[in-house]
């Protein structure tokens, strides 16, 4: 089963992580295996402060480098997801990213 890295808006807002545990249970359908860190760190640490979000960010560009593919989901590219999106083209190629618009 590929690892696929679930890219999508988060900014604190808990309508963004039901999205996201949506995203994740369609990936989980089609036989992937979705990380969504925003709907795990959330548990614990706060997008508002600053430390926080940076020691996340940087944990996301960890997790990204076991995955096999990035989706990006919806239309709206935050800075969080640009810094994702820009950190999995170098390291994996943008190939391997898909882009779903829903």
């Amino acid at each position: 089963m590929k690892i696929v890295f679930v890219c999508s808006p988060f900014q604190g807002k808990q309508e963004n992580i039901e999205k996201a545990k949506k995203y994740c249970r369609m990936l989980v359908d089609m036989g992937y295996i979705p990380i969504a860190p925003h709907v795990y760190f959330s548990q614990f640490m706060d997008d508002y402060n600053p430390e926080d979000r940076r020691k996340a960010l940087d944990m996301n560009k960890k997790l990204l480098e076991f995955c096999d593919e990035l989706w990006v989901f919806g239309d709206e590219i935050t800075e969080g997801m640009r810094e994702e999106i820009e950190y999995f083209k170098k390291i994996k190629g943008e190939d391997k990213i898909r882009w779903i618009k829903l």
